[in-house]
């Protein structure tokens, strides 16, 4: 069956909530910070870890029902059921977007869905004359750090201690005009 993409409505939303929204990863960019003599000195490099291991998601997916009308639009993937979701936020007076949450069904990941999902908020983003768009994701999710690579998003940078569990974010842009 094929898949559809459509904007997200109240009924999704349980259904989003209870996906699993944690990865496994067999990498993580490590953050080394250097402050000497009044300057800053910062690199990240990917390191392989010892054996895979499952990463938890930064945010609570419960909070979804609470906050997913704060976003600019939530679409969803879906075949018969949903697949698969991105969270989409207009900043900057409507000129940057940002992907803050892109989640795939564990059992639907690796077919491609998570690439249509964020094809997908590059076109509405590039439909509503933004100029940018931000994916942001913690420094130890390796599937979604390909997946930007592999779209063709480049490296734009980090904030340490981001998210509410004190992880690194990573942010991946590209310019969509």
């Amino acid at each position: 069956m094929p898949i559809e993409i459509r904007p997200a409505v109240s009924t999704d939303l349980s259904r989003m909530m209870g996906m699993d929204h944690s990865v496994v990863s067999e990498y993580v960019w490590q953050l080394d910070l250097r402050r000497e003599s009044g300057q800053v000195s910062v690199s990240l490099r990917e390191v392989r870890l010892p054996r895979p291991v499952s990463v938890a998601y930064p945010r609570n997916p419960y909070a979804l029902a609470d906050e997913w009308q704060r976003h600019s639009v939530v679409l969803v993937a879906s075949d018969v059921n949903i697949i698969g979701y991105v969270c989409i936020t207009e900043q900057s007076a409507a000129t940057v977007v940002w992907v803050t949450d892109l989640v795939v069904d564990p059992h639907q990941r690796r077919q491609g869905i998570g690439s249509l999902l964020l094809k997908s908020a590059q076109d509405w983003a590039r439909e509503r004359g933004s100029s940018m768009l931000i994916f942001e994701m913690q420094a130890k999710n390796q599937p979604a750090i390909r997946m930007a690579q592999k779209a063709g998003l480049e490296f734009c940078g980090y904030n340490d201690h981001y998210y509410a569990n004190q992880d690194v974010a990573l942010f991946f842009g590209r310019a969509l005009k």
